[in-house]
């Protein structure tokens, strides 16, 4: 079976916000590489403030990310709209450590990118350049090198069209 094939992402659902809440501890620890993130005197991060939005606001969707039935991240995505803009965005994005290189992160922004169609804009910060080659490589590939990227601030963005894309 190909992998392309197997779906990776899932809908999560409000009971599923735990478990996102939990493994947002193991993204806070990864990001703290590139930001200035600091545990609390009981040995925790802080939790992140639009979690329970992804539950109430109809432009915010949360999933999980699986692997064979595993567990091994998360990808909450938000539609965005200014004055005359629209687009989707990828607010978070985690993979595991013990899953990560071995495709399940593009395979899962790939199917993320299939069930949103339209403008997307996805960004990175500019101290994260992992994050940079990771979303060039992958956005590259699903849209046939057809994006443009920028510097706005801090941010590194790259932006795309799929919504006449056929894959």
């Amino acid at each position: 079976m190909l992998m392309k094939q197997i779906p990776v992402i899932k809908v999560a659902e409000s009971r599923d916000k735990e478990t996102i809440q939990n493994l947002m501890q193991f993204y806070f620890y990864d990001f703290s590489e590139f930001i200035d993130l600091q545990v609390s005197d009981n040995g925790v991060y802080g939790q992140y403030a639009y979690l329970d939005n992804y539950w109430q606001e109809s432009r915010r969707f949360p999933y999980l990310i699986e692997k064979e039935g595993k567990l091994a991240g998360f990808v909450l995505v938000s539609e965005i709209q200014e004055e005359n803009d629209q687009y989707w965005s990828i607010s978070e994005f985690f993979i595991m450590k013990k899953f990560r290189l071995g495709g399940l992160g593009k395979l899962a922004a790939h199917q993320i990118f299939e069930k949103h169609k339209g403008n997307w804009q996805v960004s990175q910060i500019k101290a994260n350049k992992p994050a940079q080659t990771f979303w060039r490589k992958v956005i590259g590939e699903y849209s046939g090198e057809q994006y443009k990227e920028r510097n706005e601030e801090e941010r590194v963005i790259q932006s795309f069209c799929n919504k006449i894309m056929k894959k």
